[in-house]
């Protein structure tokens, strides 16, 4: 029981860290499952889905004050009317395509291979854009155009293939579209409210039989951890990138990327 929790507070604790981190948390997990046996175990498959909600209402909790000023005046101001479209449209393709392509996603690209290549390909992506010399456009990320909203949308579907990174992809495509830094990490938190509750809702559904009270503790225990770690994560974040840029999320998911292939190779 010990090793439960202790391995419960682990997977709490990387969901948390990674959820809103441009590094990837479905492929940390993945790879923790793959090296650490989680995935041998049923209640393994529902665990992660579980422990997601810790990371959502700490990022909801986070932006409670702004997101009810922004619905509340949404009945009188067209800005934050306009803004509410806006994520809804960024929010749609990857919903729709998520839904239609849910099996071949969870049976072919939840891969360790997979994901150990996505994250040093991240890594290099990260560090191409960090070097560029980018003349940003937009420095609220409640101002950008529906076009570009759009286009955000488009690319965070690339997330679909563990190891991306939702927050990696609609951070740098809204950077290359005109965003600064700051604003264009701020809206990959404001997308991944719907986004990451729709997953959740859906995963949810999908493996609500394998749910059960007697793993109430663990789950508890995951809960906690990724609450608490992505409140910190999300208070920090912003100031963070906004001095430093992505080096360091970059060199870490090399690293990771790359001791996964040599653990994969070792064990085959």
């Amino acid at each position: 029981m010990l090793f439960d929790l202790l391995k419960a507070t682990l997977l709490g604790v990387v969901e948390g860290l990674t959820e809103f981190l441009p590094v990837s948390s479905t492929g940390h997990l993945l790879l923790l499952e793959r090296f650490f046996g989680f995935d041998d175990d049923e209640f393994g498959k529902t665990f992660v889905v579980l422990i997601q909600l810790g990371a959502i209402l700490a990022i909801l909790s986070i932006y409670f004050g702004k997101l009810w000023r922004i619905f509340t005046g949404a009945f009188s101001d067209p800005a934050p009317r306009r803004f509410i479209l806006g994520v809804l449209i960024a929010f749609l393709p990857a919903a729709i395509i998520g839904a239609a392509a849910h099996s071949f996603i969870k049976g072919v690209l939840f891969n360790p291979w997979v994901v150990c290549f996505t994250l040093i390909a991240g890594g290099a992506v990260l560090l191409w854009v960090d070097q560029l010399d980018l003349a940003p456009r937009f420095h609220d990320a409640t101002h950008f155009s529906l076009g570009m909203y759009l286009a955000i949308g488009l690319f965070q579907c690339l997330a679909m293939i563990p190891g991306v990174s939702r927050s990696g992809a609609t951070i740098v495509s809204a950077m290359l579209l005109g965003a600064d830094k700051r604003s264009a990490a701020e809206f990959s938190f404001f997308l991944a409210m719907p986004t990451m509750a729709g997953a959740f809702a859906y995963d949810l559904y999908k493996n609500h039989g394998q749910m059960s009270t007697s793993n109430a503790l663990l789950v508890a225990m995951g809960f906690i951890c990724s609450f608490i770690v992505a409140f910190i994560v999300v208070k920090t974040f912003l100031d963070y990138v906004s001095r430093s840029g992505f080096g360091l999320f970059a060199w870490w998911r090399v690293i990771v990327g790359s001791l996964g292939l040599i653990g994969l190779a070792i064990g085959k």
